[in-house]
Parts: structure tokens; sequence; C-alpha cells
């Protein structure tokens, strides 16, 4: 189907609505509603259209809406980081037990944790492991979270 055939077939049922609507409103309410603008006759307009829109367009065979234009190319993601890497949390950050914020929090790293990358990625969450309270976690924590250990944190 070709671009200009698939607007007529959504716009169709929406005009078919249009003036079903204008004419119906016109036959079925006071003539003193349409002497000038104002929000009942918009209302009844809108209304008509939208209803009677939906179903035209239903009864088409689902063309009252338009075909959903297709998803942008996906940027690659970012490298994996080295394995050994020193990083900075720069603002509270949840460890997981897996990539995702569905996954379970083992661990909430406070802003300045320095955390070390294990070199396993998956799209933007990294594995990464740290010393808390004295003791190593190691999970997963998304890497829009953590900079380069070295690099300078400005205000």
């Amino acid at each position: 189907m070709s671009m200009a055939t698939d607007w007529a077939a959504v716009a169709l049922p929406w005009a078919a609505a249009l003036a079903l609507t204008l004419a119906l409103a016109a036959w079925l309410t006071p003539r003193a509603w349409w002497r000038r603008p104002n929000l009942r006759a918009l209302a009844v307009v809108a209304a008509g259209t939208l209803g009677l829109g939906s179903l035209f367009g239903a009864l088409a065979g689902g063309h009252a809406a338009p075909a959903a234009a297709p998803p942008p190319p996906v940027q690659a993601a970012a490298a994996a980081p080295a394995a050994g890497a020193d990083y900075r949390v720069i603002d509270e950050l949840n460890l997981r037990d897996g990539t995702g914020t569905g996954a379970r929090r083992l661990q909430v790293l406070a802003a300045g944790t320095r955390v070390t990358a294990t070199g396993e990625a998956r799209q933007d969450w990294w594995r990464v492991r740290a010393r808390v309270d004295g003791r190593n976690v190691e999970g997963w924590a998304s890497s829009l979270w953590l900079r380069r250990a070295d690099e300078r944190h400005a205000r």
C-alpha cells in the first residue's frame, strides 16, 4: 500500500464522521446553539467526530489510526569497560543481581564509592565489584551513574 493510499484510508473515515456529525448536529440540536461559537457546540462536534470516526475506522478494517513509523535505528552500545578499570559512583546507585531495574537490589552504593569493572557488560549495564562496609560485593550497575576514577568531578 502506498503512502497516499494509507493517508486516504485514514482520512476518509474521519472526514465522513465529521460530515455526518455536522449534519446530525444541525438536524437534532436547537438552531440557537450554532449562531456563534461556544463550548457546547465544540463539544458536540468533537464527541460526534471522535465516536463516529472510531466506529467508521473500525468498520473500514482498522485503518482509523496511521501506521506506526519504523523504529529509529539503534545505536551501538558503548564498548565494555576494561577488566580492572576503576570507576567512581556519581550519585546513589543500586547494585543489582542482574541487568535492568527489575532485578533484585543487592546494595545501594553511596556517591563517591569506587568500583572496579569486571569487564562484563550488557548494553548500559556493567558488572562491577566494590568494597562496602568492609565486605566485597559484586553485581550489576548502570554505567550511566559511573565515571572514570581519574575523571574530574565538575559541580
